[in-house]
């Protein structure tokens, strides 16, 4: 029973995770339409995303680690409500600029959001069984990224922006309303120590700027997969982010199992590789067998990266931290996505897609080398604190006796 995987908490969390995503998958591929609209330009409609993501960036070390001392069930009622606010709001404003204004608020507390519902279902996984239990729990996004631009764009060309809005909005007052019946969470308190604890967990947030290399394609792929699509004549405009969401789905339970049984890093490197070339095969060709292809390359290695990069630098991180270390996790993981959301949408506007597309391969297949020096000195350093501290143990128990 100490291994046991699935309960009726973690099965509520799913539940959860799907309404968020869900949400938020029928809002970010629309929104540039709706940017576009309003009189804004393709570079203003990557901003959207961008801007979310770098708010979710830059507060998520402050609102990770305020959920390990305020509770992690209570922050998620907190944002959920406030995003709803935002949805009534994105559905008021007739100016794209307060579009963009409102998502910085809602990347904040988006931050808190993914933060604090990561932490507390992590703490619901045996240790044995985390990086399965993690991908087991992926799923319920990718099903939910399956399934929301399809609706996101029948909803826009039926019944017009405002339906998304109010579709956006009742999913998150049912966020709300899980997360208010929740159980609540023990969330581990601090203890009392001479030195300051600090706010942001550095070794997760070093190692995860291997997940800012290769989120920045996953931006990319996210505002303008549609508008790519569509450029070219291919449709559904959603293929790309379908496909994903599948390759996903049928292969992270199976790599999250893998990742627990044979290691974590046999998983993680392989997968930044598929990485790399899923991108580089979308900036080749421009045809719908090609979408296709790269959807499926690239989904191998972005859905399985995730759980086992997790599981990897939790082994290290106490109950009390896991708040911070996944807002360590999430600030790097955002500001690549925010970073490729902005930075394509210009390049497209004055290179076209295949050099956009080209850019973001090229930053992707940095990842895994910079991740392998990065974790070889961690370790290099971490062992070496480790002896200076076996050092002063020794010599504190020869001093007294």
């Amino acid at each position: 029973m100490a291994d046991r995987l699935f309960s009726p908490r973690f099965f509520v969390m799913c539940g959860f995770t799907f309404t968020v995503f869900l949400s938020a998958f029928q809002l970010l591929p629309t929104a540039p339409f709706r940017i576009h609209e309003l009189g804004g330009s393709t570079f203003a409609s990557g901003l959207f995303l961008g801007f979310l993501t770098y708010a979710s960036a830059f507060s998520a070390p402050l609102t990770g680690a305020l959920s390990d001392r305020i509770g992690r069930r209570r922050t998620l009622v907190i944002a959920s409500s406030v995003i709803l606010l935002c949805a009534i709001a994105y559905a008021l404003t007739s100016s794209y600029r307060l579009m963009l204004a409102l998502v910085v608020v809602h990347g904040v507390f988006w931050s808190a959001l993914l933060s604090a519902s990561a932490a507390y279902l992590t703490g619901l996984l045996p240790e044995r069984r985390r990086a399965e239990g993690i991908a087991y729990w992926g799923l319920s996004s990718v099903a939910a990224i399956a399934v929301a631009p399809p609706i996101a764009f029948w909803l826009l060309e039926r019944g017009g922006w405002r339906w998304i809005c109010i579709s956006c909005g009742a999913l998150n007052l049912l966020m709300g309303a899980i997360a208010w019946n929740l159980d609540p969470d023990q969330s581990p308190t601090h203890h009392a120590s001479h030195s300051p604890i600090p706010l942001i967990e550095w070794r997760v947030l070093v190692l995860s700027l291997t997940l800012f290399l290769y989120s920045f394609g996953y931006g990319a792929i996210t505002s303008f997969s549609a508008i790519y699509a569509d450029a070219i004549g291919v449709t559904p405009k959603s293929l790309y982010l379908t496909v994903l969401a599948i390759v996903i789905l049928f292969t992270r339970p199976l790599s999250g199992l893998l990742g627990d049984r044979i290691g974590y890093r046999r998983i993680f490197i392989p997968s930044l590789v598929l990485i790399a070339c899923g991108l580089a095969l979308l900036s080749i060709v421009g045809t719908r067998a090609s979408l296709a292809v790269s959807a499926i390359v690239f989904g191998l290695g972005f859905g399985n990266a995730y759980p086992a990069f997790v599981a990897y630098v939790l082994r290290d991180v106490t109950a009390a931290r896991r708040g911070a270390a996944f807002g360590a996790i999430l600030a790097a993981f955002d500001t690549g996505v925010g970073t490729g959301s902005t930075s394509v949408g210009w390049l497209i506007e004055r290179y076209g897609f295949a050099t956009a597309f080209g850019t973001a391969a090229m930053l992707s297949a940095v990842a895994l080398p910079y991740f392998l020096v990065a974790d070889r000195q961690l370790a290099q350093r971490h062992d070496s604190s480790r002896r200076l501290e076996e050092t002063k143990t020794s010599k504190t128990a020869r001093a007294r006796m």
